[in-house]
């Protein structure tokens, strides 16, 4: 009985060591291989072309407005309404200036009668001097009577010219044929002079304005070629030049406005349409452009993925210029490397990868 047990005991022994035994056996660790995006780099396309959106603007935008005050009584003119030389844009409300041409006008009256009646004076006392009945000294008093009387009616002429012409301000005309593509003001709106009313373009030229960020500015006043298309009109691509940088960013944006001008536009160009200007950069430094996703940052120095027989290896690079999602890389690329573009923060040296 009791080696029964023994043997039973052993028996159980050895089970136990063998289940053990397989149990502490591992199968070896797979190594994972993630996929990832990539890109083959092409120096060939060096010349990066930066695309900005615009609009198409007149050559000549006038701000038009009274210079005088008032309050607007009627606008003869709609958003984008054709107007020709003299056209009337807008009347304001001109009673007081009416009440001031009309006493204007009645110290011009006034002043020319005391001029006659001094020069009837000055013509009698001069007859009689002449005949030894009166002293030089009372001649001299006339002339200077006629003098001052002169004055006053050339005073009064002026302030009676000041008030027709403050009189025919009440009407804003325009000084030009072109666009209205702004309106500013309403009937009814009490309106100081030079304030800005109407906007009208001129008709002629037309141009695209764009912001360019500051780190642009000199890629664009350099641009090789400049090409512009519109949203509403497509296949249809026109040659520009760069003609106006502005030389003070915009407080709020902090970007500088450039226009283009447009060479040989075909006439279904209207103003106010969208656009997207391409420029090419012409600084003939050879360089290739990549995602900002690919660049991996450890410390002060930027870093690419570079893929080489599916294992990825970390190399320096040079960085340029960057904006719209892109960074150019001057020095560290070159003519078909495959770098990896997406997901760089998850890669190790040496850790192959699928793409």
């Amino acid at each position: 009985m009791k080696k029964s047990m023994v043997n039973c005991g052993v028996i159980l022994l050895l089970l136990v060591s063998v289940s053990l035994t397989g149990c502490s056996k591992t199968e070896p660790v797979k190594e994972e291989m993630p996929r990832v995006r990539s890109q083959v780099v092409n120096l060939a396309a060096s010349g990066q072309e930066a695309a900005y959106s615009g609009e198409v603007r007149g050559r000549y935008e006038t701000q038009l407005a009274f210079q005088v005050s008032g309050k607007i009584l009627k606008r003869s003119v709609e958003l984008g309404s054709v107007v020709n030389s003299g056209d009337v844009l807008m009347e304001i409300d001109a009673k007081d200036i009416t009440q001031t041409v009309t006493i204007t006008s009645a110290q011009v009256a006034s002043a020319q009668s005391q001029l006659s009646l001094a020069e009837a004076n000055l013509a009698r006392y001069r007859k009689l001097y002449e005949e030894g009945a009166v002293s030089h000294m009372q001649l001299d008093q006339f002339q200077n009577a006629y003098e001052v009387a002169l004055a006053n009616a050339r005073q009064a002429t002026a302030q009676y010219t000041q008030g027709a012409n403050q009189l025919g301000y009440s009407t804003l005309l325009a000084e030009s044929a072109g666009v209205i593509s702004g309106i500013h003001a309403e009937a009814g709106q009490v309106v100081s002079a030079g304030q800005p009313v109407i906007t009208l373009v001129t008709d002629g030229e037309r141009e695209i304005e764009i912001h360019v960020p500051e780190n642009r500015i000199d890629e664009m006043r350099n641009a090789r070629q400049v090409r512009v298309s519109f949203w509403a009109l497509p296949g249809v691509t026109v040659e520009g030049t760069v003609r106006e940088v502005s030389p003070v960013a915009d407080k709020v944006a902090r970007t500088y406005k450039v226009r283009i001008s447009l060479i040989n536009p075909p006439p279904d160009i209207q103003l106010g349409m969208t656009a997207s200007v391409a420029v090419a950069d012409s600084s003939g430094q050879q360089a290739v452009y990549i995602p900002l996703t690919a660049i991996y940052q450890t410390g002060d120095t930027p870093n690419v993925w570079v893929i080489n027989d599916g294992i990825v290896s970390l190399r320096p690079v040079k960085a340029g210029v960057f904006g719209d999602g892109r960074i150019q890389i001057l020095e560290g690329l070159q003519q078909g490397d495959v770098i990896v573009t997406a997901g760089v923060q998850k890669l190790r040296e040496g850790q192959k990868v699928r793409q």
